[in-house]
């Protein structure tokens, strides 16, 4: 029996794939790829709708390395897609031989996406990940080169499709035939797209020598994030749900400041913070804080090392703007 192994993101072309494959007796299972960036409910909720399996692996370290120098560059933000795309086929094909499987097939679809869906790209993607011959995008197969399996018979390639282009009629129209009732919206789906997150990914990325640490990556899900003038950075809370996440940081070894004579955030610092900066954290906190007229706020801070007090005024919002990021 011919067996394919398809990247599943969840969307509907990543399950079409699936089902035009599966449509001719060939076996397929999925294989999605999990990072600070982009996360895997759409292909699990899309395995279980399928009934295929899914194996879900961790791609953070090539994601943060891509990050720090994509060979083929960034899109519009920080979003390194074809040498991303190539690197999760390359994991993919090293995948698909330790487990037996014939060929990687994806749900792309020429010229969907004028910069990653191009037919250079698809090409640029299938050598740089050491895939071409196996690497199978039958939504689009009938504009594209015979594949290896198409040749040899184990993929019949006259029932492959040829769709192209931006329009989705036609992949609503097949939803509808494999009897497909649930599936998300086109949509970016990776934060390497957001340019608000992508900020805060920057100015991580020009204060860490190499590759950060994906515990600090992690953190960049948390919105309210400053970068203090000599150079420390805090995460502050923005309700309740933050301030747990955040003291919780505690028991990791982080620095953890929170107010303790009015109700307030807390905040936590993200790498290392001299003196200065702590105080300006503490002040920052104390503002955010419901002070009515206090003008003298308590702020404990909690360190690997021990816990004290100290006492601020609360810094004018004017002050500390211009360092959020």
């Amino acid at each position: 029996m011919t067996k394919g192994l398809s990247l599943l993101s969840g969307g509907l072309d990543s399950m079409l794939a699936i089902c035009v494959l599966r449509d001719q007796g060939v076996h397929m299972e999925g294989v999605v790829f999990k990072s600070p960036f982009f996360g895997t409910k759409a292909a699990e909720k899309a395995a279980a709708q399928l009934k295929v399996p899914l194996h879900i692996v961790d791609f953070t370290d090539e994601i943060l390395a891509l990050v720090r120098n994509p060979p083929h560059g960034f899109g519009g933000a920080m979003n390194p897609c074809i040498d991303c795309h190539a690197a999760m086929i390359r994991r993919a094909g090293e995948l698909m031989r330790e487990w037996g499987f014939d060929f990687v097939s994806t749900g792309e679809v020429l010229n969907q996406r004028p910069m990653s869906q191009n037919r250079k790209s698809l090409e640029t993607v299938a050598e740089s990940s050491g895939l071409k011959g196996l690497l199978l995008r039958p939504l689009s197969a009938q504009h594209l080169t015979p594949t290896l399996p198409e040749e040899d018979g184990r993929v019949d390639r006259t029932r492959l499709l040829d769709l192209q282009g931006r329009q989705r009629q036609a992949q609503m129209a097949l939803a509808q035939h494999f009897g497909l009732l649930e599936y998300p919206s086109p949509a970016g789906g990776c934060r390497l797209t957001e340019k608000g997150f992508c900020r805060k990914l920057r100015d991580l990325y020009d204060h860490t020598d190499g590759i950060p640490p994906r515990e600090d990556v992690e953190l960049l899900v948390f919105s309210r994030q400053f970068r203090l003038p000599e150079g420390g950075r805090i995460i502050v809370g923005r309700n309740r749900a933050d301030n747990q996440a955040l003291k919780a940081l505690a028991a990791q070894g982080r620095t953890i400041l929170h107010t303790v004579n009015i109700p307030g955030p807390t905040a936590a610092v993200l790498g290392p913070i001299n003196e200065a900066d702590l105080l300006r954290a503490a002040a920052i906190i104390a503002n955010y804080g419901d002070k009515g007229a206090l003008t003298e706020i308590i702020v404990k801070i909690i360190t690997p090392e021990g816990k004290r007090d100290i006492t601020v005024s609360p810094l004018p919002r004017e002050v500390y703007e211009p360092w959020m990021l």
